[in-house]
């Protein structure tokens, strides 16, 4: 793992870290298993699909429902779920001048890496001006073998950028993101705003192993450029 501060490249989640999203993909997805019978609250379904791709966890909502989940039916949530982003979404408070600043002092090293498809990305980053900054460098965990918890994502983006993964940033708010990242042998930086809707407190992502919690996208440039003691 990379002593803070001495960072080659930060790679940033998507969803609950550059883009506000959570809240309406988990929207659009708790309606349609609504239709199918299943009544599930809105904490259950952050709780059980928050920061996992929905091809990965079919086997749930079949156990839930007994409908067996088909390309179509996931086509169909993808279609619902984009019209409503691009409709509602907005970035995370402060994500956009973060991501900029840093990207500057990084001299362009930075990479978007989501378990999320590669159309949501490239759709989330254009609505909110990021598309030109991770214009290249936009990966989607559902274009390797594993997605999230599993390091995949990480490691073809570290790889792109030709660095070694143990010393990149990485930059999630989800279990599952942070063990991916750390799986990966980043550092991990885990982002715990008080409104968060994805009920990932700080003591579950320190707990998968990331190094640091914050709570403002504004503290970012700073913390991913100096040495910083880990919370415990």
């Amino acid at each position: 793992m990379s002593d803070p501060g001495s960072f080659d490249a930060v790679l940033f989640d998507c969803d609950g870290v550059l883009v506000d999203s959570e809240s309406i993909t988990n929207g659009v997805l708790r309606s349609m298993l609504h239709e199918l019978g299943w009544l599930i609250s809105a904490e259950d379904c952050f709780r059980l699909f928050v920061g996992r791709a929905l091809s990965d966890e079919t086997a749930v909502v079949t156990a839930h429902t007994g409908f067996v989940v088909t390309d179509d039916w996931l086509s169909d949530f993808r279609r619902r779920r984009n019209e409503a982003l691009a409709a509602s979404l907005e970035p995370v408070p402060g994500a956009v001048a973060a991501v900029r600043e840093i990207n500057s002092a990084m001299g362009g090293m930075i990479a978007c890496a989501s378990g999320a498809d590669l159309g949501k990305v490239r759709l989330q980053l254009r609505k909110v001006g990021l598309d030109e900054v991770f214009a290249g460098k936009m990966f989607s965990g559902m274009d390797q073998p594993r997605s999230k918890p599993a390091p995949d994502v990480y490691l073809a983006a570290a790889a792109f950028l030709g660095i070694d993964p143990a010393r990149a940033a990485v930059i999630e708010d989800t279990v599952p993101g942070v063990t991916a990242g750390v799986a990966a042998g980043a550092t991990v930086f885990g982002f715990c705003p008080p409104d968060s809707p994805a009920h990932h407190p700080p003591k579950a992502l320190l707990d998968a192993g990331a190094t640091h919690i914050f709570t403002a996208m504004t503290d970012l440039p700073a913390l991913v450029s100096r040495p910083i003691r880990a919370n415990g």
